[in-house]
């Protein structure tokens, strides 16, 4: 195939109608103040779709149109050209022709430049295709793993530790121009791949014969490599000094934080040290800071949970809590709920360790409990602060719950949240923390328990029979309507690195607490409250809420059963 030849866009979109003189005028204009390029502009300012433009291209160069979307990549012929050079170029190796030629995507098939480089770099002839420029970076992210180069730069690292004497300065990257020391490069890399594959932890566990590198994708951890156990404390040592920590105390548990930039993406890091038999064992969150909020609309809460929530927001009084174990949404659900509060009228006031999200308008407080800043102290000093609106990031002694309480019955409305397994356990849990009776019955109004669970690929969606022990869980909500619908996994692509599975959603069921409700908590009877509040729920539980993103093929049944242990049987 012969190199791309140069083709004025504007003029192309316009002879194929897809854009008008007018639209080109001002799309030319636009460049010249931002100096954007002019597909770009096109995209940006609504004229045309990032589609519209690569199918126009195709058209007219007489070469094929690719959709990244249903596309599945081959590893073997996509490492041929390297990462950084697709990056550059906007290219991939798409496939080999029966001539032994490659079938290259680019984004723009006029770049000549691009054209020359990628024959140098593949030592092949090729044959152009168009893609758009967002699927490709997409699919560059997601086939480029990194997980081999993360175990090289931890052999780099062992290797250093060697027997050969080192500056410690110099291993850690502290001493100046020290950029590239070992470590900092692990780490670097680390971090990447964290945040390509969208993890939300990473945890450095170091073991008998290694230390272990794994990531929390979509809830569940997914090992990355093992390493030589000798490298644990040059890592343990480098993230201590990131994040301020004593790099002496080896022996009891620290928590700090530290922000770093990850290809120009701000992330805020939480992190956790605890001595284990074998080294410091190390869990870092990552917070991802250009991660814009969701609105209460985007969080999956089905619309009859939706309704009565905004119900309980809108109410001037009371306490709303956000209930489920650790990584299960909580925080992301109440700051929902505070995007949707906040306003120039009302006053808000957040207290919480760590700060997740940075929020314009809200007065938000970093607990610190190393100078006796605790909970219950702030909250004593921002009840002083006429609030309309507090969030209390974890209601996790007596005082503090006792104290947001008494706010949410003194003209305030209190958010907060509690580990508990569902909805009818979270008053019997305030009660076992030694609330008075008639405080947990007066001041909470609402109580919200959620679950995450994994949505299916939408790339690799199939239909699928269900296995025996999935149908005898189904019975318990479907009984004999099983056969009924149709159910579907995922089986497995690049665009969800092979786990059938994509991104979450929420599982939801609430508690009102009603006069009943409220009169069954004052009377002091477990088992007479239990069954109050499961009929105010009308079997809406968890497991139910489960089962409708099952039938709706969100996602599957083994996902639905994963976390399904601690739902109402």
């Amino acid at each position: 195939m012969p190199p791309p030849q140069k083709v004025r866009l504007g003029d192309l979109l316009i002879q194929q109608g897809l854009l008008t003189e007018e639209q080109l005028k001002l799309s030319l204009d636009e460049q010249k103040r931002t100096g954007r390029k002019l597909g770009r502009v096109f995209v940006e300012c609504g004229y045309v779709t990032e589609e519209g433009i690569s199918q126009a291209l195709a058209r007219q160069l007489r070469i094929p149109f690719i959709d990244l979307k249903s596309f599945t990549p081959k590893p073997d012929l996509i490492k041929l050209l390297p990462e950084a050079p697709a990056r550059r170029y906007r290219a991939l190796v798409l496939d080999q022709l029966p001539d032994g030629r490659l079938q290259v995507g680019l984004s723009d098939p006029t770049d000549l430049q691009a054209y020359d480089e990628i024959v140098r770099h593949v030592k092949r002839e090729i044959d152009l295709a168009v893609v758009t420029e967002s699927q490709l970076l997409s699919m560059v992210d997601r086939v480029y793993h990194r997980g081999e180069q993360i175990t090289g730069l931890a052999k780099e690292l062992t290797a250093e530790l060697g027997d050969i004497p080192i500056e410690f300065g110099d291993l850690l990257g502290l001493t100046p121009g020290a950029e590239d020391a070992p470590v900092v490069k692990l780490l670097q890399t680390v971090f990447e791949e964290a945040m390509r594959l969208r993890a939300s932890d990473i945890h450095f566990e170091p073991q008998e014969r290694g230390l272990r590198i794994r990531f929390r994708i979509d809830g569940v951890l997914h090992v990355q490599t093992e390493a030589d156990p000798k490298i644990s404390s040059a890592v343990a040592l480098r993230l201590k000094l990131m994040s301020g920590l004593d790099i002496s105390e080896k022996r009891l548990p620290q928590d700090g934080r530290f922000h770093i930039k990850v290809r120009a993406n701000p992330v805020d890091v939480r992190i956790s040290t605890l001595p284990t038999q074998y080294g410091e064992s190390i869990v870092m969150r990552l917070l991802n800071q250009n991660t814009g909020l969701l609105g209460l609309d985007r969080v999956g809460m089905p619309s009859r949970v939706l309704e009565r929530f905004r119900y309980a927001l809108k109410r001037p009084s009371g306490m709303v809590l956000v209930t489920g174990p650790t990584g299960s949404g909580k925080t992301t659900t109440l700051y929902a709920a505070l995007n949707e509060l906040n306003s120039s009228e009302k006053k808000v006031i957040t207290v919480e360790d760590p700060v997740e999200y940075r929020l314009p308008g809200l007065n938000q407080v970093q607990v610190h409990e190393k100078i006796d800043l605790s909970f219950s102290r702030v909250l004593r000093t921002v009840l002083r602060q006429d609030p309309d609106i507090v969030l209390i990031g974890e209601m996790r002694d007596q005082e503090t719950a006792e104290i947001g309480m008494r706010a949410a019955m003194t003209g305030h409305l209190v958010l907060s949240t509690l580990h508990t397994n569902d909805a009818i356990s979270t008053p019997i849990r305030l009660l076992d923390m030694g609330i008075p009776r008639y405080m947990v019955a007066l001041s909470v109004h609402m109580v919200v328990a959620q679950r995450l669970v994994r949505v299916i690929c939408s790339n690799c969606r199939e239909p699928y029979t269900l296995a025996p022990a999935e149908r005898e869980w189904l019975h318990y909500e479907l009984g004999t309507n099983i056969d009924q619908h149709t159910y579907h996994h995922g089986r497995g692509c690049a665009h969800c690195a092979n786990t059938g599975y994509q991104g979450r959603s929420g599982v939801y069921e609430f508690l009102e607490m009603s006069d009943a409700v409220v009169e069954a908590v004052n009377q002091g009877d477990p088992g007479d409250f239990m069954r109050v509040a499961r009929q105010q729920m009308a079997g809406e539980t968890l497991r139910r809420d489960a089962v409708r993103l099952v039938l709706a093929g969100t996602t599957t049944v083994a996902e639905a059963m994963r976390i399904s242990n601690q739902f109402e049987e």
